[in-house]
């Protein structure tokens, strides 16, 4: 085959350092346009993305020639720096060293992307430790919880 074909859905969620519930509905404003641009740089356009106040969600369509983990790099690193610069209560940002992400077949983006736009409803019901749990046991992923958190 010549050309080189891909169609990659990735759930992708990370948390605020220490998860410090920073990200207010008023900057929350800014800082999804200002991921989706970071991910648009990167060749993965965003399709959904939502959060709460110490974590967000992106539906990204990764880029067949993006690493996950130089996307989530820049996608990190970008707004890190970027929240920075909005005042004094975010002069210390800075996410947490690691992610979650889960492939996503095309057949639940629908689902996907509406979970993603009721994050801070959901966050009222259920803490982000549990939801995490629920992801990795869904997705069947091994864990040791002890590695998880930091």
């Amino acid at each position: 085959m010549p050309q080189s074909l891909a169609c990659l859905l990735v759930h992708l969620t990370f948390l605020t350092k220490d998860r410090m519930p920073v990200i207010t509905p008023e900057i929350e404003k800014e800082l999804f346009p200002y991921l989706n641009g970071i991910a648009k740089n990167c060749d993965s356009p965003a399709l959904a993305i939502g959060g709460a106040s110490d974590h967000v969600h992106l539906l990204l369509s990764q880029a067949r020639t993006w690493s996950l983990s130089d996307l989530v790099e820049a996608l990190k690193t970008g707004s890190s720096k970027w929240i920075k610069t909005k005042g004094a209560p975010f002069k210390g940002f800075k996410w947490q060293t690691g992610y979650a992400a889960f492939s996503i077949g095309r057949s639940n983006e629908v689902a996907v992307r509406k979970y993603i736009a009721r994050q801070r409803e959901h966050h009222r019901k259920i803490t982000f430790k549990d939801e995490i749990r629920a992801f990795l046991k869904k997705y069947r992923v091994d864990f040791d919880e002890r590695y998880v958190w930091d």
